[in-house]
């Protein structure tokens, strides 16, 4: 199975494919950082892909109401998960921080340090240019869009019938 993970941004967002085919070990096939433009060409490609062939899943990071003001960034930023969504021709899995928190940490309280804690605790440290580790070259928004894939696999696996 392919998973896909979109973190969105008001004008660059940021994807990570992962597989897990046939193994326990989870590889990670392509990460990137493009502007939302690219974006909507991935997701040209991506919902032909998902539409057609059912070892692939993608998932998008929501926004979710917290009760306080936001600023003129997160609605374009939804603006910007609408246009996804629509050039995907489907409808994603939407993935809230919350459930990423909850997944990777089994805490509410988690910050991004503690996610990318958790996640090279299960990946295994960056390393270095002259020996890299399977996270090495992710930055802030890949690491979130990795974040969003695993815990879509995670979800997808916890529903498979046993």
């Amino acid at each position: 199975m392919i998973y896909i993970g979109i973190d969105p941004g008001p004008e660059m967002s940021a994807y990570c494919e992962i597989s897990n085919w046939g193994t326990k070990e989870i590889k990670i096939m392509a990460k990137e950082k493009i502007n939302n433009d690219e974006m909507l060409l991935n997701c040209d490609d991506w919902g032909v892909l998902v539409n057609n062939n059912r070892d692939y899943k993608i998932a998008i990071e929501m926004f979710q109401s917290m009760g306080m003001p936001v600023g003129a960034e997160v609605f374009d930023t939804c603006v910007w998960i609408g246009r996804f969504i629509e050039r995907l021709n489907m409808v994603p899995e939407l993935i809230y921080r919350r459930e990423e928190k909850i997944n990777l940490c089994g805490s509410m309280k988690a910050k991004d340090a503690n996610i990318r804690r958790a996640l090279i605790d299960r990946f295994g440290v960056p390393g270095t240019k002259k020996n890299p580790g399977v996270t090495y070259g992710f930055a802030k928004d890949t690491w979130a869009a990795l974040a969003v894939a695993v815990t879509l696999m995670d979800k997808e696996k916890l529903n498979e019938p046993k």
